[in-house]
């Protein structure tokens, strides 16, 4: 599939356009590549764009000064990546947005976007809608913090993002989760001894 048709599926789940308009939506687009380890973001950069990622993944994260690494998000293929912070408030980024493994992405720059949601309804009406789920999507997650233990977050995130478990390592699962490597292999472990049969971390690269 090219880079053009992924990011026109996508965006027809949520809205309609026309041949001729997501032509004009996609020359605003720039293909980018990038290596496994690279930076895209990193803290008091000026950010003016997102990007799409067609594939690999990218993980956003927050390293404290205790050198605590807290993952916020990871952004596999149609899915999205900046510092929405930096981007929004237009203030310099404070995360790190870097490759997990190789990378394909489309870049839109923020003017590109505003210039297409002022003239395309649809076009702004899928990113009010994106950012909403975004919404939900946090505020999900900050409550599975609140309410469950390790183990109940361990099963809610296998649950929702299967997928996370075949393209990304065990550390960065374990830092997502806010528990250590170990403590991700007994779940791991218990998993696999489990009725069901199922062996979610089997396919993780160390």
């Amino acid at each position: 599939m090219t880079a053009e048709d992924q990011l026109k599926q996508h965006l027809l789940k949520t809205a309609s356009f026309t041949d001729e308009e997501f032509a004009y939506i996609f020359s605003h687009f720039k293909p980018l590549s990038f290596k496994k380890g690279q930076t895209i973001i990193a803290p008091g950069d000026k950010v003016e764009a997102e990007y799409f990622v067609l594939s690999g993944c990218l993980k956003s994260f927050f390293v404290n000064e205790d050198d605590k690494m807290f993952i916020l998000q990871f952004s596999l293929p149609n899915w999205w990546a900046s510092d929405y912070n930096a981007l929004v408030h237009q203030v310099r980024a404070t995360i790190t947005v870097d490759c997990v493994a190789d990378t394909e992405v489309l870049c839109l720059p923020t003017e590109d976007r505003e210039r297409l949601c002022n003239e395309l309804h649809q076009f702004e009406r899928f990113f009010r809608l994106r950012t909403s789920r975004g919404y939900v999507a946090a505020y999900k997650r900050l409550l599975s913090f609140m309410n469950n233990d390790a183990r109940g977050r361990y099963d809610e995130l296998l649950s929702l993002y299967p997928e996370l478990y075949n393209a990304v390592p065990k550390q960065l699962i374990a830092a997502y989760l806010g528990v250590s490597r170990e403590t991700l292999s007994r779940f791991n472990y218990k998993k696999k001894r489990g009725s069901n049969g199922f062996k979610p971390l089997q396919t993780i690269a160390a």
